[in-house]
């Protein structure tokens, strides 16, 4: 029998936008401005507090999009986006993604740890590596470094921008002399209500779950069945343990996308009408961007050939993420569907991010189900369309998992560090 847990989950929000499907721009909540409507920005925040949710996340942008299979080609920059958010809420988390490839250390910390203070200790930085040639040629690149090479750099640069959130708090001075950077100075900004901002990490790969270990207290995992997730949630926790922190130290957090409704029927039918609305070629990009094979080629009523779902001939300059990859495989070698068969799952299973089709109650018993069995720390949940997917989770399934002694009734903590310790 799985022993059942203390403490409530971690809920986040992947906000991306409008929602991870491309046809939430239909939704007729929404207007053609949205996206950059003050409004729908203090929306979001609002919602999230009235829910009592931990976090909302929010993506960077160093390329457009390609809306054949971006939901949403077009992004602010998370952390303006995110300062202006703070002025309408008083709790909920601000996590924005920013890349190690193309930021400067010092400007990045300064930038942060400035939003941490403003924000009264409620930044968190989602620490990524970038991937993809689009992104690249923006910053005066042909295309970014080797997968390795990337990570190098990452740990360096996480580095070098504790030290100088640490230099707010001593007043001290840093010299770094690294292979990537030099610095020698210190930051003007003081140390926040939390001392220093959340440190959150999304990559699969070796390196990136090594990185996971060593400094991250939260980490954006893609899981996509209940064995997986429980594999790398003790791979994780281990890497902490040896890194000389104590397991609860780094929360697991994976992607789950969402479609819900008051019955199961009735949200498998917002499901297709919302895959059916969006772009005819929106799930072979996605399938092909994740595997890093063109899966137009593939014959839809057979299985995938083993070549493609071989390890990449060169993992270095697979331009993918390798966490999706390695998930999406395994999901698709555990049932041997045809290529037609597996797109068609995908709508209710997900792709990378494991999907969830259902009513809030079957949402609240998946939760329920993967923290007791000891796969999660929570979820960042990822709804189709953000308009009308918010408000069900803050007003159905939060008060659902509240019932069940799995979530808070109101905010006990202040800061984004503190909810996370607060929390299992």
């Amino acid at each position: 029998m799985t022993e059942r847990r203390t403490g409530h989950v971690i809920l986040g929000i992947n906000v991306l936008v409008l929602g991870y499907l491309p046809a939430a721009w239909q939704s007729p909540l929404l207007t053609k401005d949205s996206f950059v409507d003050p409004e729908y920005w203090e929306g979001i925040g609002r919602t999230a507090e009235r829910g009592t949710l931990d976090a909302i996340f929010l993506a960077d942008g160093p390329a457009l999009g390609d809306p054949a299979y971006d939901a949403n080609p077009i992004k602010l920059e998370p952390t303006v986006n995110w300062g202006y958010v703070a002025g309408a809420t008083s709790h909920v988390g601000l996590v924005s993604t920013a890349s190690t490839t193309f930021n400067d250390p010092f400007e990045l910390a300064e930038r942060l740890l400035s939003a941490d203070v403003l924000s009264g200790g409620r930044v968190g930085w989602n620490i990524v590596t970038s991937r993809g040639a689009v992104s690249a040629r923006n910053f005066g690149l042909a295309d970014v470094p080797l997968r390795d090479d990337r990570y190098e750099r990452a740990h360096e640069f996480v580095d070098v921008v504790t030290a100088l959130w640490d230099s707010a708090a001593t007043g001290q001075d840093i010299h770094h002399h690294g292979e990537f950077f030099d610095v020698d100075g210190r930051l003007r900004v003081p140390p926040s209500a939390q001392g220093r901002p959340v440190l959150l990490q999304a990559g699969g790969s070796p390196k990136g779950r090594a990185l996971a270990g060593r400094a991250a207290e939260g980490v954006f995992a893609a899981e996509l069945t209940k064995g997986q997730a429980i594999e790398h949630y003790r791979l994780v926790k281990g890497l902490a343990r040896e890194n000389g922190r104590s397991p609860d130290d780094v929360k697991i957090l994976p992607g789950l996308l969402l479609s819900l409704g008051s019955t199961e029927e009735e949200a498998k039918r917002r499901s297709d009408e919302l895959h059916d609305a969006g772009p005819a070629s929106y799930s072979i990009g996605w399938l092909s961007q994740s595997i890093g094979y063109d899966a137009s080629k593939l014959a839809l009523d057979e299985p995938f050939p083993e070549d493609v779902l071989a390890a990449p001939a060169d993992p270095q300059t697979f331009q993918g993420s390798i966490g999706f990859r390695e998930s999406i495989v395994t999901q698709i070698r555990r049932t041997n569907p045809t290529v037609r068969e597996y797109l068609k799952q995908t709508r209710y299973t997900g792709s990378g991010h494991a999907g969830f089709v259902g009513t809030p109650e079957q949402l609240a018993d998946h939760i329920e189900d993967w923290f007791h069995a000891g796969a999660i720390d929570g979820f960042n949940l990822q709804p189709d369309v953000l308009a009308d997917g918010l408000d069900v989770i803050a007003d159905e399934l939060v008060p659902i998992l509240r019932r069940r002694g799995l979530y808070r009734h109101e905010y006990e903590t202040s800061t984004l560090r503190e909810h996370f310790k607060g929390a299992s």
